[in-house]
């Protein structure tokens, strides 16, 4: 299983219309073949900062999604609104912590 962040920081302005295209394209993502979880975070100092946090079942999942055609026009309409360019990491447990 792959996590995967993505940070993305929009111009002020540009967030609203973010958000709608997220609303839009979440469903697909989530049934895309592969993605096990998506969610949407939002800076909490920094109203113009979203994370992406999503499971994928292996490097091949993921790599397929940025491959689709669902990826590319989303992608494309996204990073129109950016004001820095994004950061991603794809990351695996090491350890998991109780209490």
């Amino acid at each position: 299983m792959i996590k995967r962040i993505v940070k993305l920081t929009f111009k002020r302005d540009k967030t609203a219309d973010f958000l709608a295209i997220f609303d839009s394209s979440k469903d697909q993502i989530r049934a895309f073949p592969g993605c096990r979880h998506l969610e949407l975070w939002r800076e909490e100092g920094d109203p113009g900062v979203f994370f992406t946090y999503s499971y994928w079942e292996d490097e091949a999942a993921l790599d397929a999604y940025r491959h689709s055609t669902l990826f590319r026009t989303t992608w494309k309409r996204t990073k129109a609104l950016f004001a820095d360019r994004p950061a991603a990491w794809s990351v695996r447990l090491v350890e998991e912590v109780e209490g």
